[in-house]
């Protein structure tokens, strides 16, 4: 209309959640509003709007209204000759001092900004240049007196190829919530999460490696004979191990274990690599999780168990006990610095832009 809204006061501006339902926000504003010169009312517009996240067609999350009921009401008029005067007004003479029908649209504008930071939810994650994670709505989310529950899907893509997961998902629901946790937010996720992880990086090349040994075959040829027979001139001794079997997390109470199953192919190198050991690598790592800003970072906080165990050998029988003082140093070593080197950038979790984590307890179960 032709009034003039010269003072908006915002007096409350909350969200509130309803069970089963959804979200309540609920808006006061107190308007100063001028009508002609001489004349000031003191208005309160009151926005009561039911909101709920729903699946759009493409899969995002979105907050839309599902009512909206905004009421106008005068406080006071004020005359230039007294302004203590009380005036009475009808409602439809109220609603002529702004279009409440307009106020619902306003409230659908105010969920724009928030419906583009859920869109970014669902972006894909880099983990290494090649492989990323996405975490997509399964459905919309469900309301109860301890929060919002939402349920996501983890796929991991390697060369812009979504992969296939190792094995087949079991059941999985949130711990239970411990009531005295001041927490605004509490993730979970699965054993199967961390498998799907490792493979995701297994598919991606990133436990293959090379290993220079501190041996040569001079050297090797003094545990190993027949290693002298094979070389005329003393070379640098080096292991090439690739996994044979996808990797696994096992989680235990308080414990989260990564075991990886390697072949290391030992051999020596002048113009080409000549391999004459094959060994089967198997590592039990111990595994750290904490949460920095919105990655969370996995490390091998230790190695806690490796057996070496001979596959092929052209240099005749070797004893599992001379492979382990041979060769279990030096990949103990270097399989710890892999792993870490691997995973030291951290894996993004659900969240979207401007968005951080902060005092973050980490609880593993089994």
């Amino acid at each position: 209309s032709r009034n003039q809204i010269n003072t908006v006061k915002v007096d409350e501006f909350s969200l509130t959640l309803i069970p089963d339902t959804g979200m309540r926000l609920s808006i006061d504003v107190d308007l100063g509003i001028t009508s002609a010169p001489s004349t000031t009312k003191e208005m309160q517009l009151s926005i009561l709007a039911d909101l709920h996240v729903e699946m759009n067609p493409e899969g995002n999350l979105e907050l839309v209204p599902s009512t909206c009921k905004p009421t106008l009401e005068e406080l006071q008029s004020t005359e230039e000759m007294d302004r203590s005067a009380p005036c009475t007004s009808s409602g439809s003479d109220v609603d002529k001092q702004i279009n409440v029908e307009k106020i619902c649209l306003e409230v659908s504008k105010l969920l724009l900004f928030p419906n583009e930071r859920l869109m970014s939810l669902a972006a894909p994650f880099p983990i290494t240049p090649s492989c990323q994670v996405r975490y997509v709505p399964l459905a919309a989310p469900m309301y109860s007196e301890q929060g919002i529950i939402i349920s996501l899907q983890t796929t991991f893509q390697v060369a812009g190829t979504a992969i296939p997961l190792p094995v087949s998902p079991v059941p999985f629901s949130m711990p239970e919530p411990t009531s005295s946790s001041p927490s605004h937010l509490t993730l979970a996720f699965s054993e199967h999460f961390y498998t799907s992880l490792f493979f995701a990086l297994d598919m991606d090349g990133a436990f293959n490696m090379t290993i220079l040994s501190p041996l040569t075959t001079a050297t090797l040829a003094e545990k190993i004979t027949q290693v002298g027979s094979l070389f005329q001139e003393d070379l640098p001794v080096v292991l090439q191990a690739t996994t044979r079997s996808s990797p696994h997390v096992v989680l235990e109470e308080g414990k989260a274990v990564l075991k990886l199953f390697l072949t290391a192919q030992i051999g020596a190198v002048s113009l080409v690599f000549q391999s004459f050991l094959s060994v089967n690598v198997d590592v039990s790592a111990r595994l750290h999780i904490s949460v920095t800003d919105t990655r969370m970072i996995i490390s091998a906080a230790a190695i806690e168990d490796i057996e070496l165990s001979l596959a092929a050998s052209d240099v005749g029988p070797v004893l599992a006990a001379s492979l382990e003082e041979l060769f279990l140093p030096t990949i103990r070593e270097e399989l710890s610095t892999q792993i870490n080197e691997v995973l030291r950038g951290g894996v993004y979790l659900p969240h979207i832009v401007s968005f951080t984590y902060t005092d973050v307890n980490v609880t593993i179960h089994k």
